[in-house]
């Protein structure tokens, strides 16, 4: 047995569970949970505020498919850090914060003390997958097993530990940790049997794949090779089938994406929500009644919401399509090419000159830096690329403009990402107004060396609310938030910046940027900078 005090012996579970950096502030209320960390082989990133800390660790899962860690105060640290968390859970994306709370005899009695709630885990209940306060020092073996064996089995989301500041110094015997298990549900092989039979009879299938389908990219495209079906993937799985004649990187809330699937026999689904921020972002109900579903997901309770299902099936995506093409065999691929083909010209006729011009601005990003991150806010570029854009692979593009659609994401996720994936140009795509929402981030980025390059799409304020305004027959008002000069802001945090006077110039100005060691910041003015808009 070897003593430790928990905090210590918190890093050494952290450790033990492939963790190896951790986002947080430290307070006097979380320092004995810091004993151990400067010591250890995790890296610590300290954000310029715990919503940034949160949103790290969300852009790190994405990129590195392994859970975020966050580790911030109790009190306001802790509700900071609820945005993130709830965007995180709308777009399941594993994240684990720990955080401080309040000594054990106090909890509940409102005393007033320093960064006191009424009642902190109760408030975490309505939004973690799981919560735990650890009130046994030697319960924390067992409860960050549980945290870790939740984040990796199930459909992910944010998962909280709370310990209180006289337990943080209390010792523990540790003995020999170890790592927790992922248990994902698998089908059984007569309903992906079934699967396969529908699938083989079908004349006109479409495959739609969500964010939980990337780690099945290989079996999904064997799958809609073999039966000839165009997949459509929503903005989570963009990058899916890159370059593969089947792909349709559109949204479903396109009218030419849903022509092709009312004009389906037959929809597999896997691992998408089938939620309104992909499916119906115009909020027109015009999204489709399917003839035959079959739906993959790994949470019980989302197969049971939306359309019924022809066929339900409770399973990582992963595990389905490798069920479903072992009753496939080996039969005559089928040709859907030429539906995909049709559906990828339809989506891009159907946007305005506009947004065409902001998705040939993804396009350039991309051309310039083929092994580039996109990270977006809630900008109207973003906007347009969740439209259409096609990523050359998977996690090279995500943003916070669909389910929970919090503004600032962007610039704190791009610096997790460009810790999970360091040899790579990470480029936060962000208007003006939402990087004001996390402007300081940089200095998060400069201290890192982050390989981050801040693209500003700079209109002057929240330009597509106030387009809403207008075409509502709304006096635009509170629209028009003053911004700083963005290169100076820069400048005072070290970091190398330009303004483009011409679109041409992008490429050219994203190489110079990625060739650079640290972060730089770039920005597009949409009417000061040439081609910025058609």
């Amino acid at each position: 047995m070897t003593t430790r005090t928990v905090g210590e012996a918190l890093i050494d579970l952290l450790a033990v569970n492939d963790v190896e950096v951790v986002f947080g502030i430290p307070g006097v209320h979380t320092v004995e949970l810091y004993r151990g960390l400067a010591a250890s082989a995790i890296r610590h990133v300290t954000p310029r505020h715990e919503q940034g800390a949160g949103f790290m660790a969300d852009g790190y899962a994405r990129v590195s498919g392994k859970p975020g860690v966050a580790l911030v105060i109790t009190g306001p640290g802790l509700t900071n850090t609820i945005t993130a968390m709830a965007q995180a859970r709308q777009d399941s994306v594993p994240i684990l914060v720990i955080s401080g709370v309040n000594r054990r005899d106090s909890l509940g009695h409102g005393r007033g003390l320093l960064h006191e709630l009424p009642d902190q885990q109760g408030m975490m209940k309505t939004l973690a997958l799981y919560t735990h306060t650890l009130l046994n020092p030697a319960d924390l073996p067992a409860v960050v097993e549980r945290a870790f064996a939740v984040l990796l089995s199930g459909r992910p989301g944010p998962v909280h530990i709370e310990i209180p500041t006289d337990v943080m110094g209390k010792p523990i015997d540790l003995g020999t940790p170890k790592p927790a298990e992922a248990t994902r549900p698998r089908a059984d092989a007569e309903r992906l049997q079934h699967a396969a039979i529908l699938s083989t009879e079908a004349a006109r299938p479409v495959i739609l794949c969500g964010g939980g389908a990337v780690s099945a990219e290989d079996g999904i495209r064997r799958i809609a090779e073999r039966i000839g079906a165009p997949v459509v993937t929503t903005v989570n799985a963009r990058g899916m089938l890159a370059g593969h004649a089947l792909r349709v990187p559109a949204s479903p809330s396109l009218k030419s994406v849903r022509r092709l699937i009312a004009e389906s026999d037959l929809v597999l689904a896997f691992g998408t929500e089938l939620g309104p921020t992909d499916y119906d972002m115009y909020v027109d109900g015009g999204f489709p009644a399917l003839k035959a579903l079959i739906r993959v997901d790994i949470d019980a309770a989302q197969l049971a919401r939306g359309q019924q299902a022809t066929l339900p099936v409770l399973s990582s995506a992963r595990s389905a399509a490798a069920g479903i093409l072992g009753f496939l065999g080996d039969g005559k691929p089928r040709d859907g090419s030429a539906r995909a083909a049709a559906a990828r010209k339809a989506a891009l006729a159907e946007q305005t000159p506009k947004t065409r011009a902001e998705i040939g601005i993804i396009d350039a990003i991309y051309a310039a830096l083929p092994d580039g991150i996109i990270v977006g806010d809630s900008t109207q570029a973003v906007y347009a690329g969740n439209l259409y854009c096609d990523p050359p692979r998977p996690k090279s593009w995500f943003n916070a403009a669909t389910g929970y659609g919090a503004l600032g994401y962007g610039p704190p996720a791009a610096v997790g990402a460009a810790v999970a994936a360091p040899d790579a140009p990470v480029v936060c795509l962000v208007g003006d107004g939402g990087f004001q929402f996390s402007l300081a981030e940089i200095g998060s980025a400069a201290d890192i060396g982050a390989r981050v390059i801040f693209l500003v799409w700079n209109n002057d304020g929240y330009q597509e609310i106030e387009n809403h305004m207008v075409e509502n027959g709304i006096m635009p008002e509170g629209v028009r938030p003053s911004a700083p000069d963005f290169l100076k802001v820069a400048e005072a945090y070290g970091l190398p910046a330009l303004r483009l006077d011409s679109v041409d110039r992008l490429g050219a100005a994203l190489k110079e940027a990625a060739a650079r060691k640290g972060p730089s910041l770039v920005e597009i003015h949409q009417t000061a900078t040439k081609g910025a808009t058609a």
